[in-house]
C-alpha cells in the first residue's frame, strides 16, 4: 500500500521520540532518593509485565521457540538491558542527558571493531569513515579544552552504556528469525530486571527507592509520574511503535530514523530540564550522529534488506538500544 511507508516513518519517529524521554524522566528520580539500578528495575520490570500479554499472543503456543532461544534472551537481558540501561542512568546522574546518550551511541562503532577483530569482517571504507567521524565527534563532545569540564565518572558510565549497546546490536543481529521481537523485548527486560534486582538484594549493587515527591519540569510531584513515564511512554509505547514501524520500513531504514532519538533527547532535556550542550558539544554530537549514519549506510549497501513478508509473521530485527 502506498501509505505504508508514511505510516512506518510516523511510527518510527514516535518510537524515537518516546525513547528519547527516558533520561528526562529518570533525572528527577536519580537526583532524588532513587539509585540508577532501582530506576532501571522499575522501568523494565513494569514494561516487561505489560508487554508479556502481546508477547504471549505473538508466540501463539510456540513455547519451544522461546526455550530454544533462552540463552540468547538471557544474554540480551544482561548486556542490552541491565548493563546498557544501568550505565546510561548512572551517566545521567553526572552528565547532561544528551551527552550521556551520545556516549552510549558510540557503541555502534564498537560493534565495527568487534566484528573486525573477532569475526574477521574487515570494515568497508564508508564504515571506517563513519567510525572516524564519530570518534572525532567524541573529542568535541568531551570538550577537553573548554571551560565546562565533563565529570570523568559520568563519561565512564556513558562509555559503559556504549558497551552494553554494542552487546545489544551483536545479539540482536543473531536472533532467531522465529522469535517474535516483542517476545525478545519483554523477555530481555524481564531478565534484566531480575538480574539487577538479585544483585541489589545480595548487596552487590545499590538498590534504593523513595516515596518522596520529586522535582520535575519545575514542579513538585509524586514519584509515580516519572515512573509511569519511564515504563509506559519510554518503554512500552516506544517498543511497540518501534516494532510496528520496523515492520513497515524494514529494520535498516528504521534504524536510520532511530538516530533522531539523539536530537529528540537534547530537545526534551532542554525544554524540561533546562539542559543544553555547549556549541562545541552540539558540533560533536552532530559528528557522532553523522558517523553512525555512515556506518548504517555502509551496512545497507553491503547487504540490501530482503523484502519482508506481509502479515504477522514478518518480524524485524531489534535495531537500537533502549
Amino acid at each position: 500500500m502506498r501509505e505504508r511507508p508514511g505510516v512506518g516513518l510516523g511510527l518510527a519517529l514516535v518510537s524515537a521520540l518516546t525513547f528519547a524521554t527516558s533520561g528526562t524522566f529518570a533525572r528527577p528520580l536519580i537526583t532524588g532518593e532513587w539509585s540508577a539500578e532501582a530506576v532501571v528495575v522499575a522501568r523494565v520490570g513494569i514494561a516487561a509485565l505489560v508487554l508479556a500479554v502481546p508477547a504471549v499472543l505473538a508466540l501463539r503456543g510456540r513455547w519451544h521457540v522461546l526455550r530454544r532461544n533462552a540463552a540468547t534472551v538471557g544474554v540480551f537481558g544482561l548486556l542490552g538491558v541491565a548493563l546498557a540501561q544501568a550505565c546510561f542512568f548512572n551517566a545521567v546522574r553526572y552528565l547532561p542527558v544528551g551527552v550521556a546518550l551520545l556516549l552510549e551511541y558510540l557503541g555502534i562503532v564498537l560493534v565495527v571493531g568487534w566484528m573486525w577483530l573477532v569475526h574477521g569482517q574487515r570494515p568497508r571504507a564508508l564504515t571506517v569513515a563513519g567510525s572516524v567521524t564519530a570518534l572525532c565527534g567524541l573529542v568535541f563532545v568531551l570538550d577537553l579544552t573548554g571551560a565546562t569540564r565533563l565529570d570523568p565518572v559520568g563519561v565512564l558510565w556513558g562509555l559503559g552504556a556504549g558497551v552494553g549497546l554494542a552487546g545489544y546490536f551483536v545479539i540482536a543481529g543473531r536472533v532467531d528469525a522465529g522469535l517474535p521481537s516483542v517476545v525478545m523485548a519483554s523477555g530481555g527486560m524481564a531478565v534484566g530486571a531480575a538480574i539487577l534486582l538479585l544483585l541489589g538484594l545480595i548487596g552487590v549493587l545499590p538498590l534504593r527507592a523513595g516515596l518522596a515527591d520529586v522535582s520535575f519540569a519545575g514542579h513538585r510531584m509524586s514519584w509515580l509520574v516519572p515512573i509511569v513515564g519511564l515504563s509506559l511512554i519510554a518503554a512500552v509505547v516506544a517498543y511497540l511503535t518501534g516494532i510496528a514501524g520496523a515492520r513497515l520500513l524494514g529494520a535498516r531504514l528504521s534504524s536510520f530514523v532511530g538516530l533522531t532519538e539523539v536530537m529528540f533527547a537534547v530537545l526534551i532535556a532542554w525544554l524540561v530540564l533546562g539542559e543544553l550542550p555547549t556549541p562545541v558539544q552540539l558540533l560533536g554530537g552532530a559528528l557522532i550522529v553523522a558517523g553512525v549514519a555512515l556506518v548504517r549506510l555502509a551496512e545497507l549497501r553491503a547487504a540490501p534488506e530482503p523484502a519482508q513478508p506481509a502479515g504477522p509473521a514478518a518480524e524485524p530485527v531489534l535495531t537500537s538500544d533502549r
